[in-house]
């Protein structure tokens, strides 16, 4: 960075004494932890947790889990539906049940038996009306017979046939659709019955458990909260008149107490608007109050933790 003019050098020094005693690109920060976070599909009352804060964790480990009465009786209730519909559809499929059919097949033939009958008297009646030995009323009576027992041949003959055919095209759709309907539901009440427990999705450290067993916690409401290994971001502020001498991709040094030497950080994001603005005029001499976060990927972040204060050095960033 060029040497400051001896008349902004001193306007600065009014704003922020001691400010000259930074060197140039030097900034303070701290660390933040990119985290992810644990949290039920549904809310409901929690029944175990399966970590504790600073466990390593797995992806895939079980986290915590919800109890599961009422999503266990759901799913054995839309089961239960389920074959019910499945067994209309098979019935309508099939046409009707062989008991029903064998009912109407021996009622049939006990109307084919009274037919015959019924058809012998008539002829009986009509010989001995040709001799004179009987009345036309007799021959009208039985022929009214022969025909009610026509008629009950011809009724029974159809409503067998009926019973022999599947249902009608639009009943079996729509038993189809209800079947379809009920497996939906199955589906989705086991669905919500895995939900009830709840996984690590990604590998890395119980950082923080914001429940314990028996506490309610709502839908999407964060349970436990994990630190992938290695996600860690720089956050620290530049003035206004050095921000533009950064840029995405510069590597910045880091340092902290404690920490390994050698760390280092890639800027990611450059705020477009000031993250700090006092309530002063934006005057050309009240710029150098204006303050910019920048966001900067820890590289290797070994012993470094969230929340830790660090020191930037952007000067090897700023002279490439």
């Amino acid at each position: 960075m060029a040497d400051l003019p001896s008349w902004l050098a001193s306007v600065i020094a009014a704003i922020y004494p001691g400010f000259l005693d930074t060197p140039p690109y030097v900034y303070d920060g701290y660390i933040e932890g990119d985290f992810t976070y644990a949290a039920p599909a549904s809310g409901g009352r929690i029944e175990t947790i399966a970590v504790s804060e600073g466990d390593q964790v797995a992806k895939g480990a079980l986290i915590f889990a919800l109890e599961d009465d009422q999503t266990r009786a759901a799913l054995r209730s839309a089961e239960a539906q389920l074959a019910q519909a499945e067994a209309q559809f098979e019935n309508l499929s099939t046409g009707s049940r062989q008991a029903e059919t064998d009912v109407i097949r021996a009622s049939l033939n006990q109307a084919r038996v009274a037919l015959d009958i019924a058809q012998t008297r008539l002829t009986r009646s009509e010989t001995l009306l040709a001799r004179g030995a009987t009345t036309q009323a007799t021959v009208d009576d039985q022929q009214a017979a022969v025909d009610e027992a026509q008629a009950a041949v011809t009724r029974l003959e159809a409503e067998l046939k009926v019973a022999e055919l599947p249902a009608r095209d639009a009943e079996r759709l729509a038993s189809e659709a209800a079947v379809e309907a009920a497996r939906a539901q199955v589906d989705l009440a086991r669905s919500d019955l895995n939900d009830r427990k709840v996984y690590a999705p990604v590998t890395g450290q119980v950082e923080k458990v914001f429940f314990e067993a028996g506490e309610v916690a709502a839908s999407g409401a964060p349970v436990v909260s994990l630190l992938p290994p290695g996600q860690m971001t720089a956050l620290f502020f530049v003035p206004e008149y050095e921000r533009a001498d950064l840029s995405p991709g510069d590597v910045v040094a880091l340092s902290c107490e404690g920490c390994a030497p050698g760390l280092s950080a890639k800027i990611t994001r450059l705020a477009s608007d000031p993250q700090y603005t006092p309530p002063i005029l934006y005057t050309k001499a009240e710029r150098g109050r204006l303050v910019y976060r920048i966001e900067a990927e820890v590289i290797d972040p070994q012993g470094v933790l969230p929340g830790q204060p660090i020191t930037v050095d952007a000067s090897a960033a700023v002279e490439e």
